[in-house]
């Protein structure tokens, strides 16, 4: 058995596809953000603007952040089977110190092309990095009572809607961070913006951590499977019925519309930013049915869905500069001049520059024909090479 094999092989191939799967439909979500024609004037969500073409594309990829989060929280108890409490600790805390530190720096880069920085913005690497330092610490109790505290903080968190500020700009900058977005102008020309408050992701973790409990070595498998069904199911019918009674759960009620489509739409457009308790359930309960779906699954679409499933932190950084570099070329490629080059959070993507959601599909399409053979080939590196910087990217 080679190297690569062993490697891959003690891999849960389950939990590597339903994280490719969010991964590739993650890249749709941000090649809209930079093509499509309406995506800077316009919100897809809106019931009374949008078309169901348009809110599919953005509501689909409302799973990705989520599932992303909570398999993160996974992977960390499973690479804890092989060391100590201490060990984990240590390794939780200083990868989720470079996760922070990466988003200030890299991810904002390759966001905004501006070397100067004049945007800063915390987007969801920076609430894994946080996420994971309470981890290190929370770790050390036993999971009845991690699993009690992430669900308290995701079931829990919108209880602090009725604290929040009538706007963005009334937001001090530590309510801010926790439960409500920001967007601050500190200096001349500069800003910063918490586009993803911390509460409840720390909670997604500890609950996708717990999840880590049912896939170590001799667990039963049918009792998983039945597990994940329940669990699953059981997030959907909550989701159901809290949005039905339009009580509690989520910031913004659903309500009769027009057409029957847009109240469809109305009704499973649910808050993001923080991700209110029926985001969570509407996202996570479909994502633990696919983890039970795809369990024993093969054939030749999972080799290539496990390549960026493999990768994640990888492919993130390299697909958003990736897609901003295509920016750039399409941009003076349609004639565009110097003069109209945006600057600040996503340079040369004026507002009213783009294409039609046809063309934003085709070009998700070939950008993910494109990454495949670099994720695929450092995939295959880290496989079969041991080098401490493997595990922080």
């Amino acid at each position: 058995m080679t190297n690569t094999t062993a490697v891959l092989k003690s891999r849960i191939n389950s939990i590597d596809l339903l994280r490719g799967m969010i991964m590739i439909i993650m890249a749709l979500d941000h090649v809209r953000d930079f093509f499509h024609i309406t995506a800077m004037t316009e919100d897809p969500t809106n019931p009374a603007t949008t078309t169901p073409i348009l809110f599919f594309t953005r509501w689909i990829t409302h799973y990705c952040a989520p599932i992303f989060v909570f398999l993160t929280g996974t992977a960390a108890f499973l690479s804890g089977q092989r060391k100590t409490k201490k060990e984990q600790s240590a390794f939780l805390f200083k990868r989720g110190l470079w996760l922070i530190i990466a988003e200030l720096t890299i991810v904002n880069l390759f966001f905004g092309f501006d070397p100067l920085y004049h945007f800063v913005g915390l987007q969801v690497i920076w609430v894994i990095g946080v996420s994971m330092i309470l981890l290190s610490v929370l770790l050390y109790l036993p999971l009845r009572v991690l699993f009690v505290i992430g669900l308290l903080l995701v079931a829990g968190h919108n209880l602090l809607d009725r604290f929040n500020y009538a706007s963005m700009g009334e937001t001090p900058l530590w309510y801010g961070l926790l439960h409500q977005q920001v967007f601050l102008n500190y200096a001349e020309g500069r800003f910063f913006g918490v586009l993803y408050p911390l509460i409840p992701w720390p909670g997604v973790m500890l609950l996708g951590y717990c999840l880590g409990s049912w896939y170590v070595k001799g667990f039963d498998a049918g009792r998983r499977k039945k597990l994940l069904v329940q669990w699953g199911l059981g997030a959907i019918v909550l989701f159901v019925a809290l949005r039905w009674a339009n009580v509690y759960g989520d910031l913004v009620p659903w309500s009769k519309q027009s057409e029957t489509f847009r109240t469809v739409i109305s009704f499973f457009n649910v808050t993001k930013y923080p991700p209110s308790l029926l985001y969570l359930c509407m996202t996570l309960g479909p994502g633990l049915l696919v983890l039970r779906a795809v369990e024993k699954a093969s054939g030749s679409w999972t080799n290539y869905v496990l390549v960026f499933g493999r990768v994640p932190l990888f492919y993130y950084l390299l697909h958003f500069f990736t897609i901003h570099l295509l920016c750039v070329i399409a941009f003076f490629a349609t004639g565009e001049p110097m003069s109209r080059a945006a600057s600040g959070m996503m340079a040369f993507r004026p507002n009213d520059w783009g294409f039609s959601l046809g063309v934003v599909y085709l070009i998700w399409i070939g950008l993910l024909v494109f990454l495949y053979p670099f994720c695929k080939r450092y995939s295959e590196y880290k496989a079969t090479h041991n080098q401490w910087w493997l595990s922080y990217l």
